[in-house]
């Protein structure tokens, strides 16, 4: 909670309440993820009692970003490609991190800029060559709410590399919450929604997934190690600007974006073109009430 780069990283307790985790750690990054989280009392903790209103990221910027493309069936059909054999995978950013109710910046003119609502699971522990599902499984940390915002134009039409596309400052909004497995159940079972200035524009399950977070993690660990504080983008639902027909509805200036996943909790966020106004700063409402929620760590802000 707090503006960015000067977050204090909190906890839900049992009651609804928010926790300081301060005296635990600096930060909600990997080294707490892999040794204190599971083992954390947040009704032991003091009370968080500033009156903020900015939810940061709930995680510290990852050591980096795996995204997963053409996940969901449906998706694939409406970008006219075929279902994927084995993974598509690409690296976002970790720069692109932002918290959950914190502005959208368009690259300067942008007519391109698409919306992606998406799973995300934060790795708690480490992840070489892993073979075992239920070994994968259990390296999760929690799941966060996330969107892939994408520049199609740059991701497709300029050189042949999703990266660049996907990466600009603010193009991975995530949170408020990171919620523990056991807190969410079968992470096939999420329903997650998006809309644009009110209007739905993605809703689905993630039961629609070609691959299951646990094939995901096994895949991506055999090209490339996980360690804990890694976030995995495990794709998004049809519905996109994208596979829209003519004129397609890309985000633009002004446009509000909100996203639902459920016990992972909501974004907000304003769309703006630096070429047509001076950035706002960050939006942020919301209350948050899931025990064993961690919440607004300090590396998770705009920087």
């Amino acid at each position: 909670m707090g503006a960015p780069g000067a977050e204090t990283p909190v906890a839900v307790g049992s009651d609804g309440g928010l926790y300081d985790l301060t005296g635990v750690t600096a930060d909600v990054d990997g080294s707490f993820l892999a040794t204190e989280l599971r083992a954390l009392v947040p009704d032991l903790l003091p009370r968080f009692t500033e009156d903020v209103a900015r939810r940061g990221a709930p995680i510290a910027r990852p050591g980096k970003i795996i995204g997963i493309g053409l996940n969901y069936a449906a998706h694939a059909a409406e970008a006219g490609m075929p279902r994927p054999q084995e993974p598509v995978v690409f690296l976002k950013a970790p720069t692109s991190l932002c918290g959950p109710d914190d502005d959208i910046r368009l690259r300067p003119g942008s007519t391109t800029t698409d919306y992606e609502v998406e799973l995300g699971v934060v790795l708690g522990g480490t992840l070489r060559d892993e073979v075992d599902e239920a070994r994968a499984a259990e390296a999760v940390a929690g799941y966060v709410l996330a969107q892939d915002v994408s520049d199609r134009a740059l991701q497709l039409q300029r050189g042949g590399t999703w990266t660049k596309g996907k990466s600009a400052d603010t193009f991975c909004p995530v949170g408020p919450w990171l919620v523990t497995p056991d807190e969410l159940g079968d992470p096939g079972e999420v329903r997650l929604r998006l809309r644009v200035n009110g209007r739905v524009r993605q809703d689905a399950v993630t039961s629609d997934m070609i691959f299951t977070v646990p094939e995901l993690l096994c895949y991506v660990s055999s090209l490339m190690t996980l360690e804990a504080g890694d976030l995995l983008l495990t794709g998004t639902p049809a519905g996109v600007a994208m596979g829209h027909a003519e004129p397609r509805p890309y985000l633009r200036h002004e446009d509000l974006v909100t996203a639902d996943g459920g016990v992972l909790g909501s974004h907000r966020n304003r769309v703006l073109d630096p070429a047509l106004c001076r950035p706002i700063g960050a939006r942020a409402s919301g209350r948050m009430s899931t025990r064993h929620t961690v919440e607004a760590g300090r590396g998770g802000g705009q920087r």
